[in-house]
């Protein structure tokens, strides 16, 4: 006689599998996704930030991505609360947190950001510097105060990129992923809607990958080979949810094997909402195409544990809990490999802790109130 399985149990055996990206072997499925909080004056992340993501190591997550980190670029951001992964203090900062996460037992990667198009004119970091982007498009389609990126401003990104990836190796972390989602500058080259160039930089879907693929190329060239270099994409943008780089599975491998090729070891596809398909005529969301598309390992995100996405909440809207048996037959049918959790970890530091241990009942639904702490 077969006994059944408690959705406790199922959700725990599956979820403590280990999988590998390229030098790393994480150790389960679960993966803190990337979430900008503003508790770091100067740039600088302290002891609160570093028991933050400790707390979360220490509870059983398997790999934690940082919030989003300004690289070395003037233009790279526009809040002097939001960290940098430049400068001597700022770097220390980030050593202090890696050593804590690695000390509770975690493995952590930085999101490298730069925000483009994005940067408010005359806020910080640097007040002085302009908003970049392919065009000098922001995402409603105006020109804006901002000004298209020349070839010096090109080379200076990359290179931006390149020595934040070889200062996290240097200061111990597991890894790097580089922000290329959301409508932030990676994802401007990336998205007609905002890259109008004319020269190799634009026009077909492939020459707007060319930016990416030269950041991700000059970041693998940075670290050692068996350094892990995740990409997170998206089809959806700030203030423009509809909009798409891919409307089917061929357009979307045209974009995604050339930064593929260029050095990904894994690929974050950022969703709203997981559990939706992405193209017509296949259950399959977004990671679970760029997996069949690229082959490389992928992490799904969006709404994981909780009914109703995360724009919401910055609303200030709760959200219940929500069943995880869909994300758990996806994971076994090998859809995807990792599964990132933002607003349940938010909410509750013990989130896979709890998943892992066979403690579902003792979820506690989203509050709002938890983005204006570092518990």
């Amino acid at each position: 006689m077969t006994v059944p399985v408690s959705a406790a149990s199922r959700a725990a055996e599956i979820l403590s599998r280990p999988v590998v990206l390229n030098g790393l072997t994480v150790p389960n499925r679960i993966v803190m996704a990337p979430m900008t909080r503003m508790f770091s004056p100067g740039g600088v992340p302290g002891e609160d930030v570093r028991a933050y993501y400790a707390r979360r190591a220490a509870a059983g997550v398997g790999l934690i991505v940082t919030e989003g980190t300004y690289v070395g670029h003037e233009s790279a951001g526009t809040s002097d609360r939001v960290p940098r992964f430049h400068g001597e203090e700022q770097l220390a900062g980030w050593a202090g947190v890696a050593e804590a996460v690695h000390r509770a037992g975690g493995r952590i990667v930085p999101q490298l950001w730069h925000i483009g198009m994005v940067r408010k004119p005359g806020s910080p970091p640097y007040a002085d510097a302009p908003a970049v982007g392919p065009s000098g498009l922001r995402l409603d389609g105006s020109e804006g105060d901002g000004r298209a990126m020349t070839r010096a401003d090109l080379d200076d990104v990359i290179g931006a990129f390149a020595e934040a990836a070889a200062a996290a190796e240097r200061l111990g972390f597991d890894g790097v992923e580089l922000h290329g989602a959301h409508g932030y500058l990676v994802d401007q080259f990336l998205w007609a809607g905002t890259n109008r160039r004319t020269d190799a930089y634009g026009g077909d879907p492939v020459s707007r990958t060319k930016f990416a693929a030269e950041i991700v190329a000059a970041v693998r060239a940075a670290v050692s080979p068996r350094f892990p270099v995740i990409f997170r994409y998206s089809q959806w943008k700030q203030e423009a949810y509809d909009a798409r780089l891919a409307g089917t599975p061929q357009e979307l491998e045209a974009i995604l094997a050339p930064i593929a090729e260029a050095g990904v070891d894994a690929f974050h596809a950022s969703t709203r909402r997981y559990w939706l398909p992405e193209f017509e005529g296949s259950d399959l969301n977004l990671a679970g195409w760029t997996k069949k598309l690229t082959g490389r390992p992928t992490i799904t995100v969006g709404s994981v544990g909780l009914d109703g996405d995360f724009i919401h909440a910055f609303a200030g809207q709760g959200a219940p809990v929500r069943g995880i048996d869909n994300l758990l037959d996806r994971l076994e049918r090998d859809e995807f490999d990792l599964v990132a959790v933002g607003r349940a970890l938010l909410q509750d530091p013990e989130w896979a802790a709890k998943v892992l241990g066979d403690r579902l009942d003792e979820l506690a639904p989203y509050d709002a109130a938890a983005l204006r702490t570092l518990r």
